[in-house]
C-alpha cells in the first residue's frame, strides 16, 4: 500500500466518523447532506493541516490571519457547515451562491444541487477564492462558479437564486441579498443582533424574511462594505473594565462617572439551568429586553476589583443612565446546574438589580422553551407593518423581535 493510498483510506474513516457523529447529534438529519459530507474530501483544501485537523467535527481550520493575528479567512467545522447546509434545504436543480469561500462548502453544494444546478461562491479576498478555485478543481467540482468580489453586492449575474449561503459573519442584511433570491427562496446567514451571533435560516416572503431556524454559531466576520465594528468605552472610573457596544453606546456615557464607587447591590433569581443546558434563547431574551445592552471584558490587572464578574473575558450588561449591572452565574456541583443573579451599582442600584432579575423570571417562566419569531424588513418599513415585541434598526434593515408566550 502506498503512502497516499493509506492516507486517502485514513481520510475516508475519519470523514465517516464525523459525519456518524454529526448524525448521533441531530446536526446532520437529510440524506443529502450526509452523502454530501461522506463524500467531499475535505482535507485537501487545507494541506497544511494534518488528517485529524481536517476532521474534527467540532473546529474550524484557521487558513488566514491578519497583521494583529485576527482570524479573517477559516474551513469552517463540519458541523458548522452541516448545520448550515440543513438550514439552506437545497435541493437538485437548486441555483445557489455561497458568500465567503474556501472550497468544501461548495463542493458540498455542488453535491446537492447535481448536475442540473448552479453554484457560484464569492469571496471578497483572492487568496481564499484562489485556494478553493485549487481544490475544486482538484476533486472534480470544475462547474462550481469561483467569483472575487464584495459579497454585499451578491451576484446578479447569476440571479434570482433558490438559496444564499453566507459562510462569514455579518452585522446586517444588504438589500441584494433579499432581491436576489426567488420568492420563498432561502437565506442562511450567521447575523449579529445586539452583539450576540446565530446562524438564521430566513425564508423568502415578499420584500421581507422569516427566520425558521437559528442556532448558535461562531464566525470570522465579513469584510468589504458590510464590515461592521462593535463600539468601545472603558468604563468611566475604571479603566479595567471595557464595554463593547454593537447597537451604540449609552446619550450620555458620563452619567456612568464614579458608578463603582457606592455599594454593590446583588441578588439571586432563583432561576437555574442544567450543566448542559443550551442557554442561547436566554442571552438572547436578555440583550433584547435590558436597557443599553452591551458586552463587558475585564483585566485583572487594571482594575480596581470593585466588580466582580464570573467570566472575566464576557458578561451580559446593561446600562440605565447612572445605573449599570451585569449577569452572575453561581454554580451547585451536586445538583449539576447553574443559578442565574445580577449585580448593580449606582443610585438606584437595589431597584436596578431587581428589575434585571425579574426579566430571566419572565424568560424562565414563558419563554424557556420556545424561540424568538424575528423577521427582516428593509430600512424605511413603517412601524404599522412591523409586528414585534422590539425593533432593532440597521443600515439595511429593521429586525423585529417577538417572544410566544409557551
Amino acid at each position: 500500500m502506498t503512502e497516499a493510498t493509506a492516507e486517502s483510506e485514513r481520510a475516508a474513516e475519519l470523514r465517516g466518523a464525523v459525519v456518524d457523529r454529526l448524525k448521533e447529534d441531530g446536526t446532520i438529519v437529510s440524506p443529502g447532506v450526509e452523502a454530501a459530507m461522506r463524500k467531499v474530501p475535505r482535507h485537501l483544501s487545507v494541506p497544511e493541516a494534518s488528517l485529524e485537523d481536517a476532521y474534527n467535527t467540532y473546529d474550524a481550520v484557521i487558513t488566514q490571519k491578519d497583521e494583529h493575528g485576527n482570524h479573517i479567512s477559516s474551513v469552517s467545522a463540519p458541523q458548522i457547515q452541516a448545520m448550515q447546509l440543513e438550514q439552506a434545504g437545497i435541493r437538485p436543480g437548486d441555483n445557489v451562491l455561497e458568500i465567503g469561500t474556501n472550497g468544501p462548502n461548495a463542493a458540498y453544494i455542488a453535491e446537492l444541487v447535481g448536475p442540473t444546478g448552479q453554484v457560484t461562491t464569492v469571496d471578497i479576498d483572492p487568496a481564499p477564492a484562489a485556494r478553493a478555485e485549487q481544490f475544486l478543481n482538484q476533486t472534480g467540482y470544475t462547474n462550481v462558479n469561483v467569483v472575487v468580489a464584495d459579497g454585499e453586492d451578491g451576484f446578479p449575474k447569476n440571479a434570482p437564486f433558490d438559496a444564499i449561503v453566507v459562510t462569514v459573519g455579518a452585522w446586517d442584511i444588504p438589500p441584494a441579498w433579499v432581491d436576489q433570491l426567488k420568492d420563498d427562496g432561502r437565506l442562511v446567514v450567521p447575523l449579529r443582533i445586539n452583539g450576540l451571533t446565530r446562524t438564521y435560516g430566513f425564508l423568502r416572503q415578499g420584500d421581507h424574511l422569516v427566520a425558521t431556524s437559528a442556532h448558535v454559531c461562531g464566525f470570522v466576520a465579513v469584510r468589504g462594505a458590510g464590515t461592521h465594528h462593535q463600539q468601545s468605552m472603558q468604563l468611566p472610573g475604571d479603566e479595567g473594565v471595557t464595554l463593547r457596544f454593537d447597537e451604540g453606546p449609552p446619550a450620555d456615557p458620563s452619567l456612568l462617572a464614579g458608578v463603582l464607587d457606592g455599594a454593590r447591590a446583588e441578588t439571586w433569581t432563583g432561576v437555574t439551568v442544567a450543566n448542559q443546558e443550551p442557554i442561547g434563547t436566554l442571552q438572547m431574551y436578555l440583550a433584547t429586553h435590558v436597557p443599553t445592552y452591551c458586552s463587558m471584558s475585564i483585566d485583572p490587572e487594571q482594575t480596581t476589583g470593585k466588580i466582580g464578574p464570573t467570566n472575566l473575558g464576557f458578561s451580559m450588561v446593561a446600562i440605565d443612565g447612572p445605573n449599570f449591572g451585569y449577569i452572575v452565574v453561581r454554580r451547585n456541583t451536586e445538583k449539576k446546574n447553574a443559578e442565574f443573579g445580577f449585580h448593580a451599582f449606582g443610585p438606584d442600584g437595589a431597584g436596578f438589580v431587581e428589575r434585571l432579575a425579574d426579566i430571566v423570571r419572565a424568560w424562565s417562566k414563558h419563554h424557556r422553551s420556545g424561540d424568538p419569531h424575528i423577521a427582516v424588513y428593509p430600512a424605511g418599513t413603517p412601524d404599522d407593518r412591523i409586528s414585534g415585541d422590539r425593533i432593532i434598526n440597521k443600515q439595511h434593515s429593521r429586525i423585529s423581535i417577538s417572544w410566544p408566550t409557551t
